[in-house]
């Protein structure tokens, strides 16, 4: 017996009836209030239903339970849910900068995979700048988590280039190394070549010259700032083979009473920087 044969009809006048649909009273069978808002949203059951199983359990209990529309979603913004539907009636969603972390919210609360990972990759931009905001708000609160510890290179270092940090750079370079450490012991890497991509963002003209002293005697001990090869010039680096070349500029620094000349240790203050005496020699002050 023959086969017959799997024949597609054309996908966009397809999509474009099922769009037509959305939030459509006209056919309806569900009233959704959703958001701050309460906003009125139309859908279908059955199409809810057959493509996210979150609602076909939302709308199985209500059924039974014989409770009438609407149905109250008070968590999720209006234009949040409305992304939602379209891509649950068409495949395809149209996200928005502004509101594809309520979205990406949403897919993850109803269980839609393939939509939480198209808001994700969307909202890569927007995810970091809000979590960036949080930390710079929270920061010494989140140096202490076991999350900060686990970050990779790459998220830590837009952390260590902001100005809004509310951590003074003393417990900044501490956490850098407890950082480093952790990721030295799960990459079996020296600390050093772990900590080489980040702590060049490290602000260690901040620190006062007692605190520069201890820095270079710890990091003798337990490199962190990996070792360079800079020409001699300080005293305490002149008299070893290799020299710390960003614990050089930051005494490099204090010894000309300028900030703009320490090219290798940025002095802008932060916002949680402590105030030290040789401050006021920096030129370059917290923006």
């Amino acid at each position: 017996m023959e086969t017959p044969g799997l024949v597609h009809g054309e996908a966009a006048p397809f999509s474009t009836a099922l769009r037509s649909l959305i939030n459509n009273p006209q056919y309806s069978d569900v009233c959704f209030v959703v958001g701050q808002e309460q906003q009125e949203v139309f859908a279908h059951r059955c199409l809810l239903a057959c493509r996210c199983n979150f609602f076909q359990r939302l709308l199985g209990a209500e059924a039974s339970s014989g409770v009438p529309s609407p149905v109250v979603l008070s968590t999720v913004p209006a234009e949040a849910f409305l992304a939602v539907l379209e891509f649950l009636y068409t495949n395809s969603v149209k996200l928005q900068r502004h509101s594809v972390l309520e979205v990406l919210t949403a897919a993850v609360e109803y269980g839609l995979e393939e939509l939480r990972e198209v808001a994700v990759t969307f909202g890569l931009g927007p995810l970091q700048e809000r979590c960036i905001a949080f930390i710079e708000a929270h920061s010494q609160e989140v140096l202490r988590t076991r999350g900060f510890l686990e970050l990779s290179a790459s998220a830590l270092l837009p952390l260590l280039r902001s100005d809004k940090l509310c951590v003074d750079e003393a417990e900044l370079v501490r956490a850098a190394r407890s950082w480093a450490r952790v990721g030295a012991a799960v990459l079996e890497r020296p600390v050093a070549e772990v900590a080489a991509p980040v702590v060049r963002e490290l602000r260690l003209a901040l620190l006062a010259p007692a605190e520069l002293s201890a820095l270079e005697e710890q990091n003798r001990r337990e490199p962190l700032i990996p070792v360079r090869r800079p020409g001699p010039w300080h005293r305490s680096t002149q008299q070893r083979g290799d020299k710390v070349e960003q614990i050089v500029e930051a005494w490099k620094c204090h010894a000309l009473r300028r900030g703009d000349t320490a090219r290798g240790a940025p002095c802008r203050r932060r916002r949680g920087t402590l105030p030290r005496e040789h401050h006021r020699f920096l030129e370059l002050p917290f923006k």
